[in-house]
C-alpha cells in the first residue's frame, strides 16, 4: 500500500506529530505519517467510554491552547469540521461558604467579581493580556534571543516567581482560590519557580480568546488535521507500532512524536553514549487519576456560576490547593485534592442522549500511583454539589497505568510528557542548541517533551519540523503560505 521510501516521516499522531507532518507536507516532501493506535489523535480521542451515545473526550477536554497557537491559526480547521463552542464562563472556582470566583472572558468581569482584589487584578492582568500576542511565537517556541525582548522581559518578570509569591498580591479567598486553581495546571507545587507561568498563560488566554470545547469531542480536532494533511497529499498509516527504527520505510529524516524513555527503547542503537545518559536523567512529573461519568442531568453545583462554566475547578482555598499538589508531588496522597471537572455537554448537547449529561474529570497523583481515587473525587464533586452522586448513571475510571496504557507518551500517567519545571522548561528533553535534534542523523524528536511542553497547540512538532527542514532538506525560507 506504502511505497518505499519516504522524505519523511513521523512516528505518532498526536497534536504534535501531526502538526510535524503538516510542515513538511506543506514544504512539497512525501510525507507518512504512522501511528501504533487504531485511530488518530493522541490525547485529541473522543469515545464512547460508558454507554451508548455519550461521547467522553479520553484526555483533552478543553482547548485554550489550541486557538492560541500560532500554527493551528494558519489552518484551515474549520474547512474540515471543527466548531469551537464558549461556554457562558471559561472557568469556576466554587468555596465552602457557596461563593464562587469567575474566570470571564472580559478582564475586567473577572476583577469586577473579585471584591477589594479588583484593581490588583487589573493592573496585573491587563498588561499581560495587551503582551500576549506579540509575545506567543517566543512564549511558545524553543529558547532563543526574541522579537520583543523588552515586552518578553516584563512578562517574565511577572511569570518566573512561584504560584506561591503571586499570591501574595490578592487578600481576598476569591482571587486567591482562582489563581491557585490557574497556577495548579502546571502539575507540580506551586511553590516552584515559574508555576506563576502556567496561571498566566491560562488566564490572559481566557482573556483573549476563551476555553472554547470543540463540537463533537476533542476528536474532531484530530480528524480535521489529518484531514487536511491528507488533503495536501500526506499519508497515514494506523496500527503500526514502532519498535525499531530499522521497522520504518527508508526516509531523509524521521520525526518522534515520543518521550525519551521511548526513544531510548527504539532508537537506541543510533545515539551517542553521552545522549543516551542525558536522556535517561528525563525527570517525568505526577501522574492523573480520570473519571468520565454519564450523568442524569447536570451536576447540581450550589454556586450558580459552576452551573455556566465549561470548566470547573475543585480545591476551595488556595492553602488547600497548595498543600495537595505538594503533598502527591511527594508521594503522599490526599484526601481532599484539586479537581480539574469539565462539564462539555452542557455547551455540546450533541455528545450525550436526549436530557442527559456527562462530565469529565482528574486530579493529580504520584507519578506512576495504583490508587483508586473513584471515591475521593466523587467526594470532592458532592462537597461542591450537594447529590452529584445520585445523577451518576455509569462511570469509567482510568488510574496512571491505564492512562499509560492509552497514551504510552504518559509515562505514570504524566500528560506532560516529563515535568515542566524550571530545570526543563525549555531543557526538555535535554540543554542543546536545538532540543528537537538527537544525536542521530536526521532523527528529530517533535513530542511534548520538548519546548513549549505540553498542551494542544502542535507547537512542539511544528518547530521539529522547521528544523529538520533546515537541516536534513536546506528549506530556510519557511513561508505561511499553505500548500494548494
Amino acid at each position: 500500500m506504502y511505497k518505499q521510501g519516504y522524505d519523511a516521516i513521523v512516528v505518532g499522531a498526536g497534536p504534535n506529530g501531526l502538526a510535524a507532518a503538516i510542515t513538511l507536507q506543506e514544504a512539497g516532501l512525501s510525507v507518512l505519517l504512522v501511528e501504533a493506535k487504531p485511530t488518530i489523535g493522541g490525547g485529541m480521542r473522543s469515545a464512547e467510554l460508558t454507554l451508548p451515545g455519550f461521547v467522553h473526550d479520553i484526555c483533552s477536554a478543553v482547548h485554550p491552547t489550541a486557538v492560541l497557537s500560532p500554527f493551528f491559526k494558519k489552518l484551515p480547521l474549520k474547512d474540515f469540521g471543527v466548531e469551537m463552542i464558549q461556554p457562558e464562563f471559561a472557568a469556576a472556582h466554587p468555596f465552602d461558604d457557596g461563593k464562587s470566583a469567575v474566570l470571564h472572558q472580559s478582564v475586567m468581569e473577572t476583577a469586577e467579581g473579585l471584591g477589594i482584589d479588583k484593581k490588583a487584578y487589573l493592573d496585573f492582568m491587563q498588561p499581560l493580556v495587551a503582551e500576549l500576542p506579540g509575545l506567543l511565537p517566543d512564549l511558545l517556541g524553543p529558547l532563543k534571543w526574541p522579537k520583543h525582548p523588552i515586552d518578553l522581559a516584563m512578562f517574565g518578570f511577572k511569570a518566573l516567581p512561584p504560584a506561591t509569591w503571586t499570591r501574595k498580591l490578592f487578600k481576598t479567598k476569591e482571587a486567591r482560590g482562582l489563581w491557585a486553581g490557574m497556577a495548579a495546571h502546571a502539575i507540580q507545587p506551586l511553590q516552584n519557580i515559574a508555576t506563576s507561568a502556567f496561571g498566566i498563560m491560562l488566564m490572559a488566554g481566557a482573556h483573549l480568546a476563551g476555553w472554547p470545547i470543540p463540537k463533537g469531542g476533542s476528536q474532531s480536532i484530530a480528524d480535521a488535521l489529518a484531514g487536511y494533511f491528507l488533503s495536501i497529499g500526506g499519508q497515514i498509516q494506523t496500527g503500526f507500532e514502532v519498535k525499531s527504527l530499522d521497522e520504518l520505510p527508508d526516509a531523509k529524516a524521521i520525526l518522534l512524536d515520543i518521550t525519551p524513555r521511548q526513544l531510548l527503547k527504539i532508537a537506541g542503537n543510533r545515539l551517542s553514549p553521552s545522549y543516551r545518559k542525558r536522556l535517561e536523567k528525563y525527570r517525568h512529573g505526577m501522574g492523573v487519576f480520570k473519571i468520565d461519568w454519564a450523568l442524569h442531568e447536570p451536576i447540581p453545583f450550589t454556586a450558580d456560576a459552576c452551573r455556566k462554566a465549561g470548566t470547573v475547578h475543585l480545591g476551595n482555598t488556595f492553602e488547600e490547593i497548595a498543600h495537595g499538589e505538594k503533598s502527591m508531588d511527594r508521594g503522599k496522597h490526599v484526601d481532599k485534592p484539586f479537581v480539574l471537572l469539565a462539564q462539555q455537554s452542557l455547551f455540546d448537547p450533541g455528545r450525550v442522549p436526549g436530557g442527559k449529561q456527562a462530565a469529565w474529570a482528574y486530579c493529580h497523583v504520584p507519578n506512576g500511583s495504583d490508587k483508586d481515587m473513584t471515591t475521593i473525587i466523587e467526594d470532592q464533586v458532592e462537597r461542591f454539589a450537594p447529590g452529584f452522586r445520585d445523577t451518576i448513571i455509569e462511570k469509567h475510571t482510568m488510574n496512571t497505568a491505564q492512562m499509560e496504557a492509552y497514551n504510552p507518551n504518559y509515562i505514570g500517567g504524566d500528560i506532560n510528557g516529563g515535568v515542566q519545571d524550571i530545570l526543563q522548561l525549555y531543557s526538555r528533553p535535554t540543554l542543546q542548541v536545538s532540543p528537537y535534534r538527537t544525536s542521530a542523523e536526521g532523527v528529530y524528536l517533535c513530542s511534548s517533551s520538548t519546548p513549549p511542553g505540553g498542551g494542544v497547540h502542535g507547537m512542539c512538532g511544528h518547530h521539529a519540523a522547521i528544523q529538520a527542514l533546515k537541516d536534513v532538506f536546506k528549506i530556510d525560507d519557511i513561508t505561511t503560505e499553505r500548500v494548494k
